[in-house]
């Protein structure tokens, strides 16, 4: 069975990035916590009471209330990485167990406890604020490359969740684009942009633009230090 792992807030802090505050270093805590949906993007809010959103611009609102990473994810990058990862260590609000969240479907629907009922809308994309957190030389290619993103969800239904909180699926959309497509699509493999049309009905409005236009994101800069 899924179940919540770790639920994740975090505070404002600085940050060796252009935008200065951070909202990334999350952790762990015992909960219950309330969710809800936040808003338009721009509030400067997420879905969890008490959790920072510092870079308004482009996180938080309704369609990136939540992200969440699955823990056997981390669990991969300690070893990759040679050291420890609390979970949190990435700014998801939900770490996960048993859940495959890069196949996850553009549009699924997931349970949390008795009240709580969340649904997938995108990969992260990671940022220059994710690379200077992570102090790693080319974070964001080497992150890329890998396309294990985790998944932003919006409230459907808000109420309290936890950690130790089971997760179930409850509602799998007819189409075929997972977390993982999507991301790729967006990244690495252009080509796979017209392909995300199908998931439109479910997808923040930015990525139908880009998927119309066939443009990806800009996330592999040329010099490899983290901005």
């Amino acid at each position: 069975m899924a179940t919540v792992q770790s639920l994740n807030i975090g505070a404002r802090r600085p940050v060796a990035a252009k935008s200065g505050w951070t909202g990334i270093d999350k952790r762990p805590t015992a909960g219950p916590v309330a969710v809800r949906a936040p808003g338009p993007k721009g509030t400067g809010t997420g879905g969890l009471i008490g959790d920072a959103i510092c870079d308004t611009r482009n996180h938080g609102g309704d369609d990136q209330a939540l992200y969440a990473y699955a823990r056997e994810d981390l669990d991969w990058w300690q070893r990759e990485l040679g050291e420890p990862l609390r979970s949190g260590s990435f700014g998801e609000n939900l770490t996960t167990l048993s859940l495959d969240i890069t196949g996850a479907l553009i549009g699924e629907k997931w349970r949390i406890g008795e009240s709580v009922l969340l649904q997938v809308t995108a990969p992260r994309i990671p940022c220059a604020t994710f690379a200077a957190w992570m102090r790693h030389q080319g974070w964001l290619k080497t992150f890329t490359r890998r396309a294990v993103p985790g998944a932003y969800l919006r409230v459907l239904t808000p109420g309290d969740i936890q950690a130790g909180d089971p997760l179930s699926i409850e509602f799998r959309p007819d189409h075929c684009v997972t977390v993982g497509v999507t991301f790729r699509a967006l990244t690495l493999e252009p080509d796979l942009l017209s392909t995300l049309l199908d998931a439109s009905d479910y997808l923040e409005a930015e990525i139908i633009r880009r998927a119309r236009r066939r443009q990806p994101f800009d996330v592999l800069p040329d010099v490899d230090q983290p901005v």
